[in-house]
C-alpha cells in the first residue's frame, strides 16, 4: 500500500483525466482544479443521482437555481459580513505569506476545536509554531471568506457586490416566490445544486479545499415543534446516500458541532466526518437553522416570509433544516473509497458503483485489424450506447492493457467481440472489473 493515497489518487485523477490543476500551463493557480472529460461526467453523474434521489422522486422537494450575485443586504442579513463569517489567519513576518492559524494549530498536533483568537495565539506562542516556511507568526486576526467584486461600470461602494459563499440564501430569498407560485403542502423544501465561492486563506489536500466549489443544499421548512423528528429523518438519509454512490461508511463518524464553533445561525450541527489518508475531515453537514434566515430576511427586507397553513390559516415563519453536500468532497470521498490496489492481480482500479462510474461498459473488438471483428464490435456498441450512455469504444494496445486501462477508470464492464461471436453462437464476453470474472451472454442480454 502507497504511504501517501491522496498522492496517488491525484496521480491518476491527472493521468486519466478525471482532474487536472487549474491554468496548470501558467503555473496554476491555487484552490483552483479543472475537471476533465472522466471527471465532469463523474460529477455530473452525482449529481444527476443526488436531484433524482432528493427532488425528483420526492412529492415534498421543489428545485431552485438562484443567481451567484446577489444584492449585498441579502449578506447582511444574513450575517456573513459580520464576524461570524470568518477565518482565523495568522501571517508569515518574513515573506508575508497567510496562513489558517487553526490549519497550523492541527499540523502541530493541536485540537483547535472551542479555541478563541486568543486561545490560539497564546498556544502558537506557548510551543512555538512557526510558518511552514519557519518564520515567526504574526498575530491571529479574523479574515473575511467572501469574494468582493463589482456590478457595473463604476467601481465605488455602490456597486460592490460578492460572490456568494454559500447557495443557502438564494432559497431562503426565494421561499415567498415559491410559496406563492406553487402553494406547497407543509413541510417541503427547496433544493439547489450550483456554485458557490470562499476566499480560503490556504486551500490544500486537492479537490477537498478549494475557493471555487459547488454545493448540492437543501432547505426543509418545519414546524419548530417538530424539527427534531425532521431532523433524525435527514440523518439516516445521509447514509442511504452514502450506500448509493459507495462511500466507505466504516469511515464515516458524526461529529456533533457545540458552542463556538456553531455556525452564527445553527442551534444544533451534526459534521458527518470521513476518514481521508490526510485526517478526519468534514464531508457533509446538517444543520437545524430554526427561523434565524427567514426571520431575518423579513426583518431587513421589510418582505414577509410568512407561510399560511393550509389546515388552519394560521401565519407561521418556519424553521428550517439543512443537509448540506459537497461536490467536490464528494468526488474524493468517492474516489478515496473506490481506490483499490490488488496486489494479487498487480493492479489499481477504482472499484466505483456502476450509477456513477463514469463509463458504464467499454466495448473491445478481440482484434482491431479484423473488420469483421470490428463491425461486429461496432454493432453491439451502437446498441449499449442507444440503450445505456456512458459507454467508450477500446481498441487500443493488447486485451490486457485495455483491461489494466479500464479498471483505472472504474468502468464495471468490459465487452470484448471475439471469433466464437462470430463463428458460434453470438454471445460476447464480459468481464467483472472487480472480481475479474468473464461471462458470455447475446448482446440483447446485457
Amino acid at each position: 500500500m502507497s504511504k501517501n493515497r491522496l498522492e496517488d489518487i491525484t496521480a491518476l485523477a491527472k493521468r486519466r483525466g478525471f482532474v487536472y490543476q487549474g491554468s496548470e500551463v501558467y503555473g496554476g493557480l491555487a484552490g483552483t482544479w479543472d475537471y476533465g472529460p472522466l471527471g465532469v461526467q463523474l460529477k455530473r453523474n452525482i449529481q444527476n443521482l443526488w436531484w433524482s434521489t432528493f427532488v425528483e422522486q420526492r412529492d415534498d422537494m421543489y428545485g431552485v437555481d438562484a443567481a451567484i450575485l446577489m444584492n449585498p443586504k441579502v449578506w447582511q442579513a444574513s450575517g456573513h459580513t459580520g464576524a461570524g463569517f470568518a477565518d482565523p489567519m495568522v501571517e508569515d513576518l518574513e515573506n508575508k505569506k497567510r496562513y489558517r492559524a487553526d490549519h497550523l494549530l492541527e499540523d502541530a498536533g493541536v485540537d483547535p476545536l472551542g479555541m478563541t483568537l486568543a486561545d490560539m495565539q497564546q498556544t502558537i506562542i506557548d510551543k512555538d509554531i512557526k510558518s511552514p516556511d519557519g518564520n515567526e507568526l504574526g498575530e491571529v486576526r479574523q479574515f473575511n471568506m467572501m469574494f468582493q467584486t463589482h456590478a457595473g461600470p463604476i467601481q465605488d461602494d455602490n456597486s460592490k457586490v460578492y460572490l456568494r459563499p454559500e447557495t443557502a440564501q438564494g432559497m431562503f430569498v426565494n421561499f415567498k416566490n415559491v410559496v406563492d407560485s406553487l402553494q406547497p403542502d407543509f413541510p417541503f423544501g427547496l433544493a439547489q445544486i450550483g456554485k458557490a465561492f470562499r476566499n480560503e486563506i490556504s486551500p490544500r489536500e486537492f479537490v477537498f479545499r478549494t475557493r471555487e466549489f459547488e454545493q448540492m443544499e437543501i432547505e426543509y421548512f418545519v414546524r419548530e415543534d417538530n424539527w427534531e423528528e425532521v431532523f433524525d429523518q435527514w440523518r439516516e438519509q445521509f447514509y442511504e446516500w452514502f450506500d448509493l454512490v459507495g462511500i466507505d461508511k466504516s469511515k464515516i463518524s458524526e461529529l456533533d458541532v457545540v458552542g463556538d464553533d456553531l455556525a452564527h445561525y445553527s442551534k444544533k450541527t451534526i459534521d458527518f466526518e470521513y476518514d481521508f489518508s490526510f485526517g478526519r475531515k468534514e464531508l457533509y453537514g446538517l444543520a437545524y437553522r430554526t427561523d434565524h434566515d427567514l426571520r431575518n430576511h423579513q426583518e431587513h427586507s421589510g418582505k414577509s416570509m410568512e407561510y399560511i397553513t393550509k389546515d388552519t390559516q394560521e401565519k407561521i415563519i418556519p424553521h428550517c433544516i439543512e443537509p448540506t453536500f459537497g461536490v467536490e468532497r464528494t468526488v474524493l470521498a468517492i474516489l478515496d473509497s473506490a481506490y483499490t490496489e490488488d496486489t494479487e492481480n498487480k493492479r489499481v482500479y477504482l472499484k466505483l458503483a456502476e450509477s456513477i462510474a463514469p463509463v458504464r461498459y467499454a466495448v473491445s473488438p478481440l482484434l482491431k485489424n479484423k473488420p469483421e471483428l470490428v463491425d461486429k464490435a461496432r454493432e453491439v456498441y451502437k446498441m449499449l450506447q442507444a440503450k445505456y450512455g456512458r459507454v467508450v469504444w477500446d481498441d487500443n494496445g493488447n486485451i490486457g492493457k485495455r483491461y489494466r486501462r479500464q479498471d483505472e477508470i472504474g468502468t464495471p464492464w468490459c465487452v470484448v467481440i471475439d471469433f466464437d461471436t462470430l463463428e458460434k453462437d453470438g454471445k460476447v464476453s464480459i468481464r467483472n472489473r472487480d472480481t475479474l470474472e468473464q461471462t458470455r451472454l447475446k448482446p440483447e442480454e446485457i
